[in-house]
């Protein structure tokens, strides 16, 4: 055992006997699937059967303070714990829960321009202002992050166009309901289905396949036609259910928008740009006022999101590659702005000449791709990959720009990350994070349908925060404050009670 006190008293000695430094914030008692640190009583009732011993001791004018501190931040801490476990032990089920995106949505947007309803849907919640999502920053990689919580190299869906070196497929996601491309995850609708609940997705990327021989209950194929309040309708009669069929306790919903308007125009063009993003506010604004008329609202936990930013692109900012080496030397899986290379000749000779094409361009050979990007370790990442700085595009020849703004860049770039709020039950109010990032939300979703989650790279531990029921306490480090703060007590108590000359030589000796 480790000793706390260099003059520890009797008393002291019994209390602490059966306890190790980390027993005093670790030992746990539990009743009714609540969680908590030794109850206060016992601790009273400790204090309260050595009060004579106590008042007797010519030690308690040093022991007394340490004790009380002790008292106040191990309270600090069952607090916490009790808060982080008050939703195990509520036996009702969890409320459902829906989850929409609005693809292209870019994290600065909500500051840029006027988003009356998301404001007030919002400051109901919680806004997480920024959301780093994953590499790289396309629309199918990230809405299957969302839902999996996995990075790209881990679900397999690493880009808009993919080839598969051991079957030879190709994907494009004009063609994406190949189950092949998605097997490699199990998404949270598949996930929910194994603890009895139903589940729906409207028209988010995948939930029309049939990943690991099922889809959610209900799901809907892509149709762009479709507008915003028939998809709407949809999911919340699905929320709602019938006399035949209860509603579904997991929802997804996807919307096209911004993210068309930012490819034509570019997110600085601010005229065409602010119409959009009207609309999308009315859209939220309905989707608000239809949980509202259907009773749903305040019911169900609702997290509104997206799965990337946009950036501006122009005609002089071009990186064309058959300037660095002919057409016949590779074969091009993936454009821009990171583009996927299958080298038809010699490799190195071939990432030499691409290494030096450009000073706007980075070329990596994939063995070589920097760890934080999480997109190495997948047969269907290409042998040489090829980044193209901010507002930068790549394309084979010519003069003509694809597009007026893009994404797909680094995810560390504010103009790539997202946001996210959410509002309900489960959800704090009026509370704001600066930045979280995306696979975090699996975990975090999987907590409010308590259902086992799936093995994935996200982290619950940062985005508990965002609920009501969870604590913001980071334990372990309150509990190396509290050893610390301690530790330096009972170091001055013993030099303050040393005879004067031997207080005076350990000064001195300091």
């Amino acid at each position: 055992m480790v000793v706390w006190y260099s003059t520890a008293s009797s008393y002291m000695d019994s209390w602490t006997s059966s306890y190790t430094p980390d027993d005093w914030f670790s030992r746990r008692s539990t009743v009714g699937g609540r969680v908590e640190c030794e109850s206060r009583a016992r601790r009273a009732r400790l204090i309260r059967g050595r009060t004579r011993t106590l008042d007797s001791d010519p030690n308690i004018d040093r022991m007394l303070p340490r004790l009380l501190l002790f008292n106040f931040l191990c309270g600090g801490v069952a607090t916490s714990t009790t808060e982080s476990h008050a939703s195990s032990s509520l036996s009702s089920p969890p409320p459902p829960l829906l989850i929409v995106s609005f693809d292209g949505f870019r994290a600065d947007y909500l500051k840029r321009f006027p988003m009356p309803n998301l404001s007030r849907f919002y400051n109901q919640g919680v806004l997480v202002e920024q959301l780093t999502n994953v590499f790289t920053t396309k629309t199918f990689p990230n809405h299957y992050s969302l839902v999996t919580g996995l990075y790209a190299e881990s679900h397999g869906m690493v880009a808009s166009n993919m080839y598969d070196p051991t079957t030879h497929k190709h994907f494009h996601i004009s063609n994406s309901t190949d189950a092949f491309w998605w097997n490699e995850a199990e998404p949270i609708w598949i996930t929910a289905l194994d603890s009895g609940y139903k589940t729906a997705a409207m028209m988010w990327p995948g939930s029309d396949v049939n990943i690991r021989n099922r889809t959610p209950t209900h799901y809907a194929h892509y149709d762009k036609s479709m507008k915003f309040p028939q998809r709407l309708g949809n999911v919340t009669h699905w929320l709602l259910g019938d006399d035949k069929e209860e509603g579904v306790k997991f929802a997804a919903l996807y919307w096209e928008e911004p993210d068309g308007t930012g490819h034509i125009y570019g997110p600085e063009n601010t005229t065409a740009m602010t119409k959009t993003m009207k609309q999308v506010d009315d859209n939220v604004g309905l989707l608000m006022s239809e949980l509202n008329r259907t009773g749903l609202w305040g019911h169900i936990n609702v997290v509104i999101t997206s799965d990337h930013g946009m950036a501006q692109c122009a005609a002089d900012r071009l990186i064309r590659l058959d300037n660095c080496l002919g057409p016949d030397n590779y074969t091009l899986v993936d454009m821009t702005p990171v583009a996927a290379l299958i080298p038809r000749t010699d490799a190195q000779t071939v990432f030499a000449l691409l290494k030096k094409c450009h000073a706007h361009m980075t070329a990596y050979m994939r063995k070589d791709f920097p760890d934080r990007f999480h997109y190495r370790n997948n047969d269907r990442i290409q042998p040489i990959l090829l980044i193209a700085d901010e507002g930068w595009t790549i394309v084979q020849r010519g003069n003509k720009l694809p597009r007026m703004g893009d994404h797909g860049y680094d995810n560390s770039l504010p103009s790539m990350h997202p946001f996210l709020a959410a509002v309900g039950p489960s959800f704090r109010r009026g509370h704001r994070v600066s930045t979280m990032d995306s696979v975090d939300l699996y975990p975090l979703m999987c907590r409010l349908l308590a259902v086992p989650p799936r093995p994935n790279n996200g982290s619950l531990d940062h985005s508990r925060c965002l609920l009501q029921a969870e604590s913001c306490w980071d334990v372990p480090l309150i509990i190396g404050l509290v050893v610390g703060v301690l530790l330096v007590l009972s170091a001055i108590t013993c030099i303050l009670h040393q005879p004067c000359e031997n207080r005076s030589k350990t000064l001195s000796a300091l």
